[in-house]
C-alpha cells in the first residue's frame, strides 16, 4: 500500500467511526497473577472502560530476573471476569489459532463466554508468536503458513459462530460435524489481529472486524488494506480496534522503567521468526528499542494530561475502539484510578 491510499484509508476510516469512540483495558497475564487481573477488571468496569480485553500467552517477553512472570489462563479467567463484570465488554486479545488451540475448542470457548456475559463476549484471534507455541509442540511455521493456518482456523470458528454444523478438510485444520450445542442467541463477534496488509484483508474478508497496534506508520498499511478487501468482498466495515500501551507512575521516568520490560513487543521478529526463549526476547527488546524510541510507541507519563493528547492523536487513525493495556508494574491498581478519574473523562468530554 502506497502513502496516498494509506491516507485515502485513515480519512475512511474517519468518515465511519462513531460519535464517541470506545475505550477498552487490555489486561497483561503476562505480567500480573490471575487473581490481582480479576481486581484490575472490576476496577477498570468502574473507573468507566467499555471493555476489557486480556492477553493470551503461555510465555511472558521476559524473564523473572527482569520483572515478575506471569500466564495465567485466559479463558478460565475470562470466565471469572465474565460474572465479576456487569456492562463492560469482555474478551481475549488476543488468542493464537495456529496451533496450541483447536479452532473447534476456541469457538466453543467463545459462544460459552457469551452465556456468562450475554451481549458482552467479544473473541480476538491472531497467529500468535513462537513464544508461546513452540513450547506446545509446534515448529514454528513461515508468515505465510502462519496466514494460511489462521484462515483455515477463522473459517472453522465463524461458521460454528453462525450455528453451522462444520465439515471441514483443510491442510492443518479438520472438523467433522463439529457443531456447537450451546449456541447463544447472539453471534459472538470476532476481530482478527493484524500487523501487516495479509492479515489485514483476511479480516476484511472473514472477521467482524481488524485489531492492530496504534502505530502512526504502520497502522494506516493495515487500515488500508482492510478497507480494499471489505470493498472487495461487498461487506460493511466492521471494528477498527486500535491497541495501545499506557504506564502511569509518579514520574515520567519511573513510568518509563516500570514499562521496560515490554520492549520485545515492538521488535517484529518476535512474531515471524522462530524466537522463543523470553530472554532473548528480553535481550533483543533492549538491544533494538532505544528508550527514544520506546517513549514515543507507548504512553508513559506521570501526567494525565499527556494520556489524554497521545490518546486523541491516535484515535484519529480512525478507531471505533482504543484498547489501552495497563503496563504500570508498580502500580497497576492506581494507574486505572487516574485514568477513572482524569483520562476517561477528558477524552470523552472532547
Amino acid at each position: 500500500m502506497g502513502v496516498l491510499s494509506s491516507v485515502r484509508a485513515v480519512r475512511w476510516a474517519r468518515k465511519h467511526q462513531p460519535d464517541q469512540v470506545a475505550y477498552w483495558i487490555a489486561l497483561a497475564h503476562e505480567r500480573f497473577p490471575p487473581d490481582d487481573l480479576l481486581r484490575q477488571a472490576i476496577e477498570a468496569e468502574h473507573a468507566g472502560f467499555d471493555g476489557i480485553s486480556c492477553s493470551d500467552h503461555l510465555a511472558p517477553w521476559w524473564t523473572e530476573q527482569t520483572a515478575p512472570t506471569n500466564a495465567g489462563s485466559a479463558w478460565v479467567w475470562l470466565g471469572a471476569a465474565a460474572r465479576a463484570t456487569e456492562h463492560a465488554q469482555v474478551g481475549s486479545a488476543v488468542t493464537a489459532i495456529v496451533h496450541r488451540y483447536n479452532p473447534v475448542v476456541v469457538a466453543q470457548n467463545a459462544a460459552t463466554l457469551e452465556f456468562l456475559a450475554p451481549g458482552r463476549a467479544f473473541l480476538g484471534v491472531g497467529s500468535g508468536e513462537a513464544m508461546n507455541e513452540v513450547p506446545a509442540g509446534m515448529d514454528w511455521p513461515s508468515p505465510a503458513e502462519q496466514l494460511e493456518r489462521t484462515e483455515e482456523a477463522l473459517i472453522i470458528i465463524t461458521r460454528l459462530l453462525r450455528g453451522e454444523t462444520v465439515d471441514f478438510d483443510g491442510r492443518y485444520f479438520k472438523a467433522k460435524g463439529a457443531v456447537l450445542y450451546s449456541l447463544p442467541k447472539r453471534r459472538v463477534p470476532i476481530y482478527l489481529s493484524a500487523f501487516h496488509e495479509g492479515a489485514a484483508e483476511l479480516a476484511g474478508r472473514l472477521a467482524d472486524g481488524v485489531w492492530t497496534l496504534a502505530d502512526p506508520q504502520k497502522a494506516p498499511k493495515v487500515i488500508a488494506a482492510y478497507r480494499e478487501a471489505c470493498e472487495q468482498a461487498k461487506r460493511e466495515p466492521g471494528e477498527i480496534i486500535l491497541q495501545g500501551v499506557f504506564s502511569v507512575a509518579e514520574s515520567d521516568d519511573a513510568a518509563l522503567e516500570q514499562a521496560r520490560e515490554w520492549k520485545g513487543t515492538l521488535v517484529d521478529e518476535h512474531y515471524t521468526d522462530p524466537v522463543e526463549d523470553p530472554a532473548e526476547i528480553y535481550r533483543h527488546g533492549e538491544a533494538e528499542v532505544p528508550d527514544s524510541q520506546f517513549t514515543k510507541q507507548i504512553i508513559a507519563s506521570s501526567d494525565p494530561t499527556e494520556h489524554v493528547k497521545r490518546i486523541k492523536l491516535l484515535q484519529k487513525l480512525g478507531a471505533t475502539t482504543m484498547a489501552l493495556m495497563n503496563v504500570s508494574g508498580g502500580d497497576p491498581h492506581a494507574a486505572i484510578r487516574v485514568y477513572g478519574e482524569s483520562v476517561l473523562p477528558e477524552l470523552r468530554d472532547a
